[in-house]
């Protein structure tokens, strides 16, 4: 009977981690009150802005990296920020610790501020739709970027602005996180298997293990990209919610540089379906910054990519760019999760090991609530939710090289695009997700895991998995190869779509486009180490203060 019991809980949270279907929103215990913070009046729903207008810049999209660069550039000119959800100030499940789960979970088609796709691989995925983008849905952890990325990034760095950058983000939304048992187990497994050495807390991307900074303070209360915001000059920047740019409008205006076609404005529709149109005014710009799937779905729409595609849709063909969806890229997530018989407190990733063999390593625990099927016939009360522990390690692999595409599923910009990630497509990808899923099997031997076995009959004691456990003969590379196919989710760093040297050039300006740039993940070839908001907010501020200086050079 007992028997019985432990297979019926363990399937029964094993199709809750698959579906994701039965969180509840009581999973986020709300932290005080979520009253919007005083530099939310600049933000206001796109049904009161005006049929036309014009401005310095245009950002499609406030996001992780469309905030920060918003709030820099309105110190000298004026701006308009335009995001297609709302914000995330009015929603306990977003701002709490606690409600992470409840976020991903809890999606509709058009508002929801988590939109979920499904990869043509079948594997599920999220992106931002809400005001501070993927940084408002996301696990919190805060991570600097490594070497390998500034050098192989196709950007012309200079990195004494990307540290003041970095510093200006973290001064205002970066906090150090309070281990507990879960997250101190695994730094002590991680450094037993020789993870080495123990940096101790640090934002840099340095092998061995530490312990990073969050987005969550103290209070388990989030912090997003949109807080950096309260940066911003009042006086010259709008935000505009529930705003969803239907395409960039283009004009025929030759210039020095050759081009013969320049970005003038956009057209946006608000939630009572009217169109807006906001103009740049000379010498102004339209920036993209709607992220690995919105950026390139846009220029598509706007008639930017491969003639013959855009022909078999119908759209009049601005430019024929051969490589807008290319090089889409999504970094595989592997690993294992168990019950653990002790009680569990909720916890993000705040510790990671960084493995000289191309594998990251991180863990969450979560106490998630399910209702049982099962009725007797001797009780009338509704049913109460069974509160189960649940701990994960995963690894994830630096890259990745495996690359995939991005294409249109409708010319209705509400409707995700069809996208495709191939992973390990690339042998070098895959050999690094065995090393990685080794790595966890030396973990779950090591001492600091021997408390969160079960002790079975006659002193014996194992892990009670949820889901698919590693092999047992982790020796075998075709065998543990087959594990990291079979059980291939993401870890939500998805990139690419619109990569440098390809689609922009070095300055993220659109080739062969006058006045339009894209500044965000979709420009990026490779993943900036362990967790990518943190390079994202940089890259929003670094881009900003390029620009201004830019353009008062130009004066």
């Amino acid at each position: 009977m007992r028997k019985q019991i432990d297979c019926y809980l363990l399937y029964t949270v094993f199709v809750m981690l698959l579906l994701l279907g039965v969180v509840s929103q009581s999973n986020a215990r709300s932290r005080g009150n979520h009253r919007s913070p005083s530099f939310m009046r600049i933000v206001t729903n796109a049904t009161d802005f005006a049929s036309e207008d014009y401005y310095d810049y245009i950002i499609v999209g406030g996001g992780t990296a469309g905030c920060p660069l918003a709030a820099t550039l309105s110190q000298s000119f004026r701006v308009l920020l335009l995001e297609r959800g709302g914000v995330p100030y009015n929603r306990p499940n977003v701002m709490s610790h606690d409600g992470f789960l409840a976020t991903l979970t809890d999606v509709n088609n058009f508002d929801s501020p988590a939109q979920s796709f499904v990869s043509e691989e079948g594997v599920p995925n999220a992106r931002g739709r809400v005001l501070g983008g993927s940084s408002a849905i996301n696990a919190g952890f805060y991570s600097r970027a490594d070497k390998q990325f500034f050098d192989n990034s196709g950007l012309d760095w200079d990195l004494t602005s990307v540290n003041q950058s970095y510093e200006w983000v973290e001064r205002a939304i970066v906090f150090r996180p309070q281990l507990r048992t879960w997250q101190s187990a695994i730094r002590d497994a991680l450094l037993e298997v020789g993870v080495h050495p123990f940096n101790g807390f640090t934002l840099e991307h340095k092998v061995g293990t530490k312990i990073g900074g969050s987005t969550f303070d103290r209070a388990g209360r989030r912090h997003s990209s949109a807080d950096l915001l309260r940066n911003a000059r009042s006086s010259n920047i709008r935000v505009a919610v529930y705003a969803t740019v239907e395409r960039v409008l283009l004009a025929s205006s030759p210039d020095d540089s050759g081009s013969n076609v320049s970005a003038i404005g956009v057209v946006y529709r608000d939630q009572l379906g009217r169109f807006h149109h906001a103009m740049i005014r000379d010498r102004g710009e339209v920036i993209l910054s709607a992220g690995s799937l919105g950026s390139p779905q846009l220029l598509f729409l706007s008639g930017i990519g491969p003639r013959s595609y855009l022909s078999t849709w119908g759209i009049p063909v601005a430019l024929d760019q051969s490589y807008v969806g290319d090089f889409m890229y999504d970094n595989p997530r592997n690993g294992i999760s168990i019950v653990p018989p002790v009680p569990m407190e909720n916890s993000l990733i705040q510790v990671v090991g960084i493995t000289e063999e191309g594998a990251f390593l991180e863990a969450a625990s979560n106490v998630i609530p399910f209702a049982s099927p099962i009725h007797s016939v001797f009780i009338r009360a509704p049913a109460s939710p069974l509160y189960v522990p649940v701990t994960t390690i995963m690894e994830k692999i630096l890259g990745p090289v495996s690359t995939g595409s991005l294409r249109l599923a409708s010319t209705d910009v509400r409707i995700n695009p069809i996208v495709r990630f191939n992973y390990f497509s690339e042998p070098q990808d895959l050999e690094r997700c065995v090393n990685g899923t080794r790595k966890i099997g030396e973990i779950l031997r090591s001492r600091a895991m021997q408390d969160f076995m079960f002790r079975e009959w006659f002193g014996s004691r194992r892990f009670r998995f949820v889901g698919a456990p590693l092999p047992l003969d982790q020796t075998n590379d075709l065998v543990m190869a087959d594990f990291c196919r079979r059980t291939v989710s993401t870890i939500w760093h998805y990139h690419g779509g619109c990569v440098v040297g390809k689609v922009v050039n070095s300055d993220l300006k659109v080739n062969g486009i006058n006045s339009l740039r894209i500044v965000d993940g979709s420009t990026f070839n490779i993943s900036p180490g362990t967790n990518p908001q943190a390079t994202l907010m940089m890259l929003g501020r670094y881009m900003g203060l390029k620009m201004l200086k830019e353009r008062l050079r130009f004066k």
